[in-house]
């Protein structure tokens, strides 16, 4: 199995465009309490970001926990959690900041994404 490593710490300066994927530390304590709902360590999974075909601007975001990467995934590591993304999905999410949003009204993962061209007004579908 052939997977690519890209470890982030919190001291790598990032000036210029991001080369893979950030995650905010809001996000990064959401997916660390999901995890530990779903009663998954982070040394046996992670959380996948992915793309997929549909919604109502042509692709989707997609969240979701895997318990290992697969074969030709980019997996980046931030402290104890693990993201894994598969290399069609990275064409689209790379550069992209995830983030996490609780308002009154919704508690919501946030893709800040430099490559959708469009989105709608959910939030979860774009097109590039």
């Amino acid at each position: 199995m052939t997977t690519i490593t890209e470890p982030v710490t919190p001291e790598t300066p990032t000036k210029g465009p991001v080369k893979g994927i950030e995650i905010t530390e809001k996000a990064l304590a959401k997916v660390r309490s999901a995890l530990a709902k779903e009663g998954i360590s982070p040394e046996q999974g992670g959380v996948r970001l992915g793309v997929q075909g549909g919604g109502c601007s042509g692709l989707s975001y997609n969240v979701r926990f895997d318990t290992q990467p697969r074969e030709r995934d980019r997996v980046f590591q931030y402290g104890d959690i693990r993201v894994f993304v598969d290399p069609k999905s990275f064409i689209y999410l790379h550069g992209m900041v995830l983030d996490y949003q609780e308002t009154l009204m919704q508690q919501q993962f946030v893709f800040v994404n430099p490559n959708a061209k469009k989105s709608c007004g959910c939030g979860t579908s774009f097109s590039s």
